[in-house]
């Protein structure tokens, strides 16, 4: 069997648990708006599973991709599904973010998917590292939104864009097909404008 080469890693693919995880469709989207290059240097916060962070490293070994992640199961399943799936320009810092940013190279990008209520101390530690990064932030809760809509508004951002994606998928119920919606999520993305 040939390997697919086009981004969008099944869902069931990835080693799971009771961990979140970004699914697929959302995922690449997600991906696809955080405009990564050659030799990009991506943090992964909040990585959860590792779906970003093994999407985005196998786009291209030159990616470095930095999932961080506060959660001693979700650390375990990242370290996972990277041998998985070959993804060894993944490295996994465990700790809280921002602090666990300390010994990190300054990225080029960030993905936030999950902030642990910090996320506006998270924002001005990655504008301190680059003042001139994209970042791109997902939100399913009101509360997340909220806090996401607030918190930009304190930095200099352009090309900033913000959608809600909402995805269906029908399952079989006896003869019939249903559709069955997960949860819509908001994507931010914006670049930090110095």
């Amino acid at each position: 069997m040939k390997k697919i080469i086009t981004q969008g890693i099944k869902d069931s693919a990835f080693i799971r648990g009771e961990v979140p995880m970004t699914k697929e469709e959302v995922r690449i989207i997600s991906i696809s708006k955080l405009e990564l290059t050659e030799d990009s240097i991506l943090y992964d916060v909040g990585s959860g599973t590792g779906s970003i962070a093994v999407e985005a490293a196998l786009l291209s070994p030159s990616v470095k991709v930095y999932a961080i992640e506060t959660n001693p199961a979700a650390v375990e399943l990242i370290k996972s599904n990277r041998e998985k799936f070959g993804a060894y320009n993944i490295e996994v810092t465990e700790g809280l973010a921002p602090e666990a940013f300390e010994k990190l190279p300054a990225p080029t990008h960030a993905f936030i998917g999950g902030t642990k209520g910090n996320l506006k101390s998270i924002l001005e530690s990655l504008l301190e590292k680059n003042p001139k990064m994209r970042v791109v932030m997902n939100a399913v809760s009101l509360e997340s939104i909220s806090e996401m809509t607030d918190a930009i508004k304190s930095f200099n951002i352009d090309n900033d864009e913000v959608i809600q994606v909402s995805v269906s998928r029908a399952s079989k119920i006896g003869s019939y097909h249903m559709m069955q919606a997960n949860n819509p999520v908001f994507i931010f993305s914006f670049n930090f404008a110095g």
